[in-house]
């Protein structure tokens, strides 16, 4: 029961070491957002978004879940999409994964976990999807990776293809959509040569992204 009084204090002391650096900081976030980024990133407690990039508050509008998954039936996911697209007309969709996610783990073993099976499906198709390339890697590890990989390649693709993304760039409006992955054990990120900026972008930048090898 110590825990949460000492969060309220660790959010006094974070308030102070703000205003100190940056006295107007907290007015000018009051009075609106802009972010050129959306983040589908995964739930997992390692894997921040803001600090990952290194950016402040207000910076990033983001959207998190049980591995990365974008499918058009989560109307949340979706509806962030469409508000970050819409409304804040962010310039940038980043996909982003992790090597040693745990829901990318689970869908790969087979085991009953409850409730989740029914989300890790969608990750388990993306397996079965790449089952040649993946029982080429003899490696678990390294088998392991590719599938996480794949994974971000896989959802990437999805947002490319959703409703809210396809009508923007039928109007023109300056959007791209990309691919990346995060090592939790160096903190870097790794880009996944999938960056597509229009519908006709969508078919090479997938094949170089399904081809390419672990580096």
């Amino acid at each position: 029961m110590r825990l949460l009084p000492q969060l309220i204090e660790n959010n006094r002391k974070w308030v102070s070491n703000v205003n100190n650096a940056d006295p107007e900081f907290f007015d000018r976030l009051s009075r609106g957002q802009s972010p050129e980024l959306l983040w589908i990133g995964c739930a997992d407690s390692r894997v921040p978004a803001n600090q990952i990039l290194g950016l402040l508050p207000g910076d990033v509008f983001v959207h998190r879940n049980i591995a990365n998954v974008v499918v058009h039936s989560d109307f949340n996911c979706q509806s962030v999409i469409e508000y970050a697209v819409s409304v804040l007309k962010v310039k940038h969709i980043i996909v982003c994964g992790h090597y040693s996610c745990g829901g990318v783990k689970a869908a790969s073993e087979n085991h009953h976990v409850g409730l989740i099976d029914n989300w890790l499906r969608h990750i388990r198709d993306v397996r079965q999807k790449h089952e040649t390339v993946l029982d080429a890697i003899e490696d678990e590890g390294e088998k392991f990776d590719r599938l996480c990989e794949l994974n971000v390649v896989e959802q990437a693709y999805n947002v490319c293809h959703s409703t809210v993304v396809q009508e923007a760039w039928q109007r023109n409006q300056e959007l791209a959509v990309h691919g990346w992955i995060y090592s939790i054990g160096d903190g870097l990120l790794k880009d996944l040569n999938v960056t597509i900026s229009k519908p006709t972008e969508i078919a090479a930048a997938y094949r170089v992204a399904i081809d390419q090898q672990i580096a």
